[in-house]
């Protein structure tokens, strides 16, 4: 698939066109090709519910997020989930904007906002350009994309209507560290979207976010770094992505009452 991005059937599609309603309710999960994004998608097949893979590419790792979204559905049970792929580069304003009129096509019950940048630059040497793709990615296209299909959201079937979660930082909240002043911006942009949107949404939508410690260490990530981290956790351990997809689906589709909060999700490393 190209830049496009046009939707692509995997699983049973059966034939719909994609302005037919779905007969159950749909996740759409953006960042959905790996980590913390793909353990969400896979959470929320296997509590049957069909299933959008917002990504940057229809790759083989978005590939394998749908086999697996398929398979964990199957385990638990349920009849194939419909699964398709919708693509944009998160960094493209316009990309978004078309993705979300493609996603605005069909019914939508929850999207949780996993796609991010983290990319570390010095104070001093961070570019126009640097600060506002991480603005882009972890800010602007969670607005738009919500914005695309609230009315959707609006219209959802769940008890408590539609829901958006929004992966955060816990760190973005006050524990920051040096090289990245242009993620945190960007984090605290979302975290402030995040109470915005609860209040422009409500009462139909619900919109909560997470705000992780470390639940997937970074690629290549310092083992001397790590260990200090682990030391200042009082759970000993970093989190899981399993264990983030999990908090994302309690919020979407089983805590009723919470609106506009922002989850730390950290082990207690806030507290250390």
């Amino acid at each position: 698939m190209g830049r496009d991005g046009s939707t692509l059937g995997f699983g049973s599609l059966h034939g719909e066109t994609p302005t037919m309603p779905d007969p159950r309710q749909r996740a759409i999960i953006t960042g959905s090709a790996a980590r913390v994004g793909r353990a969400t998608a896979v959470e929320f097949a296997q509590r049957g519910l069909d299933i959008t893979l917002a990504v940057r590419a229809d790759n083989a790792a978005a590939r394998e997020s749908a086999a697996l979204c398929l398979a964990a559905a199957r385990e638990a049970g349920h009849s194939d989930p419909d699964l398709s792929i919708e693509c944009a580069e998160f960094d493209d304003v316009a990309a978004v904007e078309a993705m979300g009129k493609r996603l605005a096509l069909r019914s939508a019950d929850v999207i949780v906002h996993c796609a991010s940048r983290y990319d570390p630059q010095p104070f001093g040497a961070i570019t126009p350009e640097h600060a506002l793709s991480h603005l882009r990615v972890n800010a602007l296209a969670p607005l738009l994309l919500t914005q695309a299909i609230a009315p959707r959201l609006a219209q959802s079937s769940m008890p408590a209507g539609g829901a958006v979660v929004c992966f955060s930082d816990m760190h973005a909240s006050g524990r920051l560290y040096k090289n990245h002043a242009a993620y945190f911006a960007s984090k605290g942009a979302l975290d402030a979207l995040i109470r915005a949107l609860a209040v422009e949404l409500a009462p139909r939508i619900r919109v909560n976010g997470i705000a992780p410690g470390v639940v997937v260490w970074p690629v290549n990530a310092d083992p001397a770094m790590t260990a200090r981290y682990i030391e200042r956790t009082p759970l000993g351990r970093a989190g899981t992505a399993e264990e983030a997809a999990r908090c994302a689906a309690w919020l979407a589709l089983e805590a009723t009452y919470i609106c506009g909060e922002i989850i730390r999700l950290d082990g207690g490393r806030w507290l250390k």
